[in-house]
């Protein structure tokens, strides 16, 4: 923290610091939040999650991508540790290899039982499918 600075609140300012702590973490979160950031991407980590595993061809079927776009968004995908590939026989299936994407995609769209009880249907584009703008518990602390 620099002392040549004049505060308006220095317990704020150290409690900011402390959060912020190792600053390789930040890097490597702004990282993977950039590949998740590409719409194509995002579609492919929603459509495994509520798919559980999936093959390549299956996907671009749910995406309207090719295979070879799918592929190439999965070896980025893999490399960032987003999904993990499980070979049976000669079909290769994706999953989901991260717990905190996993909690992200439930923002995004929640599962349809979740919309039921809110009376809104992810699919018809209801209230359950959530804008940055709305976030799920804007009233909430946690």
């Amino acid at each position: 923290m620099s002392t040549d600075r004049k505060l308006i609140d220095p317990e704020r300012v150290a409690a900011a610091v402390d959060g912020l702590g190792d600053r390789a973490v930040i890097d490597e979160w702004a990282r993977r939040f950039s590949v998740v950031a590409d719409p194509s991407r995002l579609a492919l980590l929603v459509s495994i999650h509520y798919a559980r595993e999936i093959s390549v061809t299956d996907l671009a079927a749910a995406t309207g991508m090719t295979d070879t776009a799918v592929s190439q968004a999965l070896r980025l995908l893999r490399a960032h540790g987003l999904v993990t590939p499980q070979r049976v026989g000669r079909v290769v299936r994706y999953r989901l290899a991260d717990a905190t994407v996993h909690e992200l995609i439930h923002h995004v769209r929640p599962h349809p039982e979740q919309a039921e009880t809110t009376g809104a249907s992810p699919r018809a584009g209801g209230s359950a499918t959530r804008t940055p703008e709305q976030p799920a518990n804007a009233g909430e602390d946690r």
